[in-house]
């Protein structure tokens, strides 16, 4: 969700920047003139001497009783989405960390990524696969896998997932002494070369 939401703000940015600049360097360099063209009445620049707002446009609503509040609410809007996107870039639900029961009444910590490199050398090293990459992230609390797995030509999905779930997953939460380790795993196929028979 984080990161479409990323994708459609960058794109909007991008876009008005785009239209924008488009705007200044066509009244800015006067190529309506030069390449004998004509803009729009409302285009904001048709010379080089144009500024974006007229001194009449940026005092037109001044002595309105709703023009000030209307203002600081705009920017007070846009500065709060600001922080909220912000902060949403900072805060991700990925695994840190993990404590398991040691058996001593202290219990150990165990860092998520070394989980999920292991996750990652056993999918490996399952027959048919060819990459694997793994995510542990939090979810309702609890951990959770986020397997991406790439097959070879010859792999059975339904197999390559049952096996995974009977090897590394139960690896996994035999290692950890984790009750339940739900995983999600995508599949995508490895493009490869027709083999040619002769």
């Amino acid at each position: 969700m984080r990161t479409t939401l990323n994708r459609v703000l960058l794109a909007l940015a991008g876009l008005v920047l785009l239209a924008v600049g488009l705007a200044v360097l066509v009244g800015g360099l006067d190529l309506q003139r030069h390449w004998n063209f004509t803009v729009p009445d409302w285009w904001p620049f048709t010379g080089p001497k144009d500024v974006l707002l007229t001194d009449r446009s940026r005092t037109r609503y001044r002595s309105d009783d709703w023009w000030w509040p209307v203002v600081f609410a705009v920017l007070g809007a846009l500065v709060l989405g600001s922080l909220w996107w912000l902060l949403a870039q900072t805060r991700t639900r990925r695994v840190r960390q993990l404590r398991l029961d040691s058996g001593d009444g202290h219990g150990a910590l165990l860092r998520g990524r070394s989980l999920e490199r292991m996750l990652v050398a056993e999918s490996d090293a399952y027959d048919g696969v060819a990459w694997a990459g793994a995510r542990l992230i939090r979810r309702r609390g609890a951990p959770e896998a986020r397997l991406v797995l790439g097959l070879e030509p010859h792999a059975a999905p339904r197999e390559v997932v049952a096996g995974l779930d009977d090897s590394v997953l139960t690896a996994a939460r035999t290692s950890t002494g984790l009750e339940d380790l739900p995983a999600e795993a995508r599949l995508r196929a490895v493009r490869h070369r027709a083999a040619r028979v002769t």
